[in-house]
């Protein structure tokens, strides 16, 4: 198992989704990926949900607040990156023409957060860890693996993440293009798409990759849940076989067996 026990510095750390039906998601989600629940209450009648597995926290849970749902805004999966000032990080995205959307905020006892859009309108959140340091488990079936901005300029979206978090890229080439791996000191932690007009009216975001023993069987799953898929599965060379699929509730995220290193 990789297990954690910290983070550094601009590193990809945690995850939750904003649904529209807590119980819904929180069922479709054990079934799928096998995880245990614990309802952490927040204020009266609203609860954070936290998932585990193997008794590691992995992920989370939370009910889109009513004014959200009034907008109109969807069913996501939300990624958030460790820093070591969730101020000093607001302030620079500030400077960098970011939306600062949520000004610096503290979470209890467990974090201090603020929630960003970047400057082609991808939004993430930035965690400040005390008590929680995010997910104690990734990488393994079942916890999330990747994370992926889907964007119409990849180099200037390169440009600002650099600015704001000091990341590198590496640019490793695909038959759809080239695909930019962000590259946080020599740690991989992300990549970057490029957009194109067969993606239509799709808005920049980023995208959860979670890692699983068989993309194909997990796809059936996903059907039998109520679930869908998007794209795939498909085999993306000396990396792994991918799908893109929603939850029963319509939040869209990836699926993934890395494929088995050759001898």
């Amino acid at each position: 198992m990789v297990e954690k026990q910290s983070y550094k510095h601009g590193t990809f750390s945690w995850i939750d989704l904003s649904t529209t039906d807590q119980a819904a998601g929180k069922a479709f989600y054990q079934e799928l990926f096998g995880w245990d629940a614990n309802d952490i209450p927040v204020s009266e009648g609203v609860f954070y949900t936290m998932f585990s597995l193997n008794g590691k926290n992995v992920a989370a849970l939370s009910e889109l607040q009513q004014e959200m749902k009034k907008q109109g805004v969807p069913p996501h999966w939300n990624s958030y990156i460790t820093v070591d000032s969730a101020d000093e990080v607001a302030a620079k995205a500030k400077e960098l023409g970011a939306n600062v959307m949520m000004d610096p905020f503290d979470v209890f006892d467990s974090g201090r957060m603020t929630v960003i859009q970047d400057s082609h309108s991808a939004t993430f959140s930035v965690w400040e860890p005390k008590n929680h340091i995010g997910a104690q488990l990734v990488n393994e079936p079942n916890t999330f693996c990747w994370n992926e901005l889907a964007t119409h300029s990849a180099e200037e979206s390169k440009a600002f993440y650099n600015k704001l978090f000091n990341w590198d890229t590496d640019i490793m080439e695909t038959p759809q293009g080239p695909y930019h791996v962000l590259k946080n000191g020599e740690d991989m932690n992300g990549g970057i798409m490029q957009m194109t007009k067969e993606w239509g009216n799709v808005p920049p975001h980023w995208a959860v990759y979670f890692s699983v023993a068989d993309c194909d069987a997990t796809v059936n799953k996903i059907k039998e849940l109520g679930g869908k898929v998007l794209h795939g599965p498909f085999d993306a060379p000396n990396v792994g076989r991918i799908a893109s699929v929603a939850d029963a509730q319509g939040a869209s995220f990836y699926i993934m067996t890395f494929a088995t290193p050759s001898s």
